[in-house]
């Protein structure tokens, strides 16, 4: 069978699988691991598989469309996002029109909103694959029966048929993404070593908090970790395949969640020389045992992507930031920077029950932290996550439509608003303490004198044009604004560029 699995474009730098799909405030783009992954799986059994990335190469839609056209899928797999769940229906209409093949969605979108899904993109939606889809779609390739194929969700004369779930994948047999497929190149990131490749050591997570979506719609509350040889067998694969990368990000939400996977995947490193090749990278939480970080330093470790979140226990316990505190955190950074570990903090603001004191709190506690950079976000509630649920039951999301998850330039948009702290508070919040953070003195020595190569050279400065360009949008948008309020009978109706769908003119039901 031939299969298109493609990456839609959705305007320019829009991240479409990251954990939360936007122009992200850093400019950033991800690696599609996941559906690469499937499409290894694909190419396995024999299938021509081919793999359009039109998201993170900005194609215009017309490109988007006409690359995928001219491959002749008989299946298109098209990964699904909340605010361009319009635009991604519209672009696989037109595509069928031309191919005739059968479209297939997947994608956290998808997942927890398959009954949506299928009836704003009824005609052209024939599949979702939630959850783990990579052996439902091989099956589905295979021509396994529609009532057959575990995991699949389908229509039967019009109604939605919800098949049995597909148990959990060994994640030990799976192979490694088919990053043949992409060029490293088409991903910037100011913080990471470029180009670089990520690498899932597991998947699933231990932890529950309430705003995260992949435990809770993709890959469930158990971290599943490959095998250390495995992971360390992907690393010297990866650097034969683009021998060009000079980092692995290990993207894994809690890859040191587990002692001796860790110890087992450092000591390897270390046995076979990589460390001497190639830095990596890896996300972690404040409640790592600190024992490890001397060892994952000596294998070649540079960043720690850390979860810190909120600056008070009260915000974290909300959450059900399990385990974890703000004296943790202190110990934890303060143990990372004494080793030589660049420190990558992540932030958010308004939880459930934020105040402006609680926010000032977070951006002090940033701040007290000996960090070299971070980022600050609203918390986002996306469908079927927990967060979600609480808050549109009580009425905190602003958002009344699939569209309204991104601003008109394509930023992400705080949707939660509370009676004590509305969205503007949380706005307002996150550029105060993006600016108190980055234009200290201090912090902005500290960042010039971190530069030692070209490369370093080259971050800093695609960070730097990514902090100018976000507040220059944001001034922007709010200088229109000004003259749009000041306009005499005028009416602007906020809104993301898009298709017009069949869908949306129907006007079906948009959200939940």
């Amino acid at each position: 069978m031939n299969i298109v699995i493609l990456n839609p474009s959705f305007g320019d730098n829009f991240v479409r699988v990251a954990r939360w799909a936007a122009k992200s405030r850093g400019r950033v783009q991800r690696h599609p691991e996941y559906l690469l992954t499937a499409a290894q799986v694909l190419i396995d059994t024999g299938h021509n598989t081919h793999f359009v990335e039109a998201a993170a190469r900005n194609f215009t839609v017309e490109e988007s469309i006409e690359t995928t056209v001219a491959l002749k899928p008989d299946l298109l797999v098209m990964h699904a996002t909340t605010p361009s769940i319009y635009a991604d229906i519209e672009q696989a209409r037109i595509i069928k029109e031309k191919t005739r093949c059968k479209a297939v969605f997947v994608g956290q979108h998808a997942t927890a909103e398959v009954d949506n899904t299928f009836e704003i993109g009824r005609g052209v939606v024939d599949y979702i694959l939630p959850r783990e889809y990579d052996y439902s779609l091989r099956d589905l390739a295979n021509g396994i029966a529609d009532d057959k194929n575990l995991g699949l969700c389908w229509l039967r004369d019009g109604k939605v048929v919800k098949n049995m779930p597909r148990p959990d994948i060994d994640v030990n047999e799976l192979p490694f993404p088919a990053w043949q497929l992409i060029q490293p190149q088409w991903y910037p990131d100011g913080g990471k070593k470029f180009p670089f490749l990520t690498l899932m050591t597991g998947r699933g997570c231990n932890n529950a908090c309430t705003f995260c979506r992949d435990p809770q719609l993709m890959y469930g509350y158990k971290l599943r970790n490959r095998r250390a040889d495995l992971v360390v067998a992907e690393m010297e694969h990866d650097l034969k395949l683009h021998p060009q990368i000079r980092e692995i990000m290990f993207e894994t939400d809690t890859f040191a969640a587990e002692r001796q996977h860790v110890m087992d995947v450092c000591n390897l490193i270390i046995a076979k020389g990589i460390n001497k090749r190639i830095s990596w990278s890896c996300n972690m939480r404040v409640n790592t045992d600190l024992d490890l970080l001397p060892l994952m330093r000596e294998s070649g470790c540079r960043m720690l992507m850390t979860g810190f979140e909120f600056g008070t226990d009260e915000n974290l316990r909300v959450i059900r930031k399990g385990g974890v505190s703000v004296d943790m955190a202190h110990r934890y950074s303060e143990e990372a920077h004494r080793l030589g570990f660049t420190i990558h903090g992540c932030f958010m603001i308004g939880a459930p029950g934020e105040t402006r004191e609680s926010a000032r709190k977070t951006i002090d506690f940033a701040k007290s932290m000996p960090l070299d950079t971070i980022q600050i976000t609203g918390v986002a509630s996306y469908p079927g996550t927990s967060l979600y649920k609480w808050a549109k039951e009580h009425n905190y999301i602003l958002a009344k439509d699939w569209r309204d998850w991104l601003t008109p330039t394509g930023e992400q948009r705080t949707l939660l608003s509370y009676p004590q702290f509305s969205h503007k508070d949380i706005d307002e919040h996150i550029d105060i303490g993006l600016k108190e953070f980055y234009l200290r003195p201090k912090q902005m020595w500290r960042m010039l004198v971190s530069i030692n190569t070209m490369g370093d050279l080259l971050r800093k400065l695609h960070g730097f044009k990514a902090f100018v360009d976000y507040f220059a949008q944001k001034c922007l948008r709010v200088f229109k604004g000004r003259r749009l309020n000041n306009a005499p009978q005028t009416k602007f109706l906020h809104r993301v560029p898009r298709l017009q769908t069949a869908a949306s003119s129907r006007n079906l039901t948009p959200v939940g």
